[in-house]
């Protein structure tokens, strides 16, 4: 059997781990960002403190289970070596008790005593193993605890980070309203100066020019002969009404006629 140190996790360094862990977990986030000046800056400082923490606290996690899982190898072959050692001391007592029942007792007494020396072993493998088994179970929950705390931490870091970003848009829709209500204030629809009135002002001056046009497209010569045209028109359909109700056949009108 290769004889190794046992390994195990500093325990100033699991208390450490631990009480950072547990400071982090239990904090008030919704009192410091109570309390901060600027919750946007304490929002984004939480976040680092919080990440960085992380990040290292997995690191520290990482090599504890690491040292936790070397100590239960070695545990593991210890009890395989005790196994092992008892197989032999076993097999050293049999041939010691055959060599005997052959009358070869100096032969005999040799594998005895190396039964004996197995069965040293065994008990060194076995005190070993057992010596381990508490500090095992101990570095086990140490570990739950430490993942538990990593778990807390992790939905804490989510937690501040959905936190920051409802701050950050909140305070982005505040800053587009308030430049909203500003430029609203800036235009006051009673004031003829302002930017409406200019606009129905010049709306009012089209709306005149137009008016005249029309005016004066009324009374060109142009505009009269029409007038005169659509009488003509309308005195020739009267006519031709009349006739219908007494009775007569209407006339074919000409097509020079229709055509004007």
């Amino acid at each position: 059997m290769i004889w190794r140190r046992k390994n195990g996790a500093n325990p100033m360094v699991k208390q450490s781990i631990l009480g950072r862990i547990s400071t982090l977990v239990r904090a008030n986030v919704n009192a410091l960002i109570d309390q901060a000046e600027d919750p946007q800056k304490m929002l984004d400082q939480l976040v680092r403190d919080y990440s960085n923490s992380i990040a290292e606290a997995e690191d520290a996690v990482a090599v504890t289970i690491g040292n936790l899982r070397l100590m239960e190898q070695d545990h593991e072959e210890d009890v395989a070596a005790a196994a092992d050692w008892g197989r032999k001391a076993l097999a050293a007592s049999s041939k010691a008790d055959e060599l005997r029942s052959a009358g070869n007792a100096a032969d005999a007494d040799k594998f005895d005593n190396l039964a004996k020396v197995a069965i040293g072993k065994q008990l060194q493998s076995e005190r070993e193993a057992k010596t381990v088994e508490p500090t095992i179970a101990s570095q086990n929950e140490v570990v739950e605890k430490l993942k538990s705390g990593l778990e807390q931490m992790r939905e804490k870091l989510s937690e501040l980070t959905a936190k920051r970003n409802e701050l950050i848009a909140r305070s982005k829709t505040a800053q587009a309203q308030s430049q909203v209500h500003d430029a609203m204030k800036s235009i006051d629809v009673l004031d003829p100066t302002s930017e409406i009135g200019r606009f129905e002002e010049k709306v009012r001056r089209e709306e005149a020019r137009v008016v005249g046009q029309q005016e004066l497209d009324a009374s060109s010569l142009d505009r009269q002969f029409e007038s005169l045209e659509d009488l003509g028109k309308q005195s020739e359909i009267e006519a031709r009404l009349a006739a219908m109700k007494n009775g007569g056949e209407l006339t074919a009108t000409p097509r020079r006629a229709l055509s004007e």
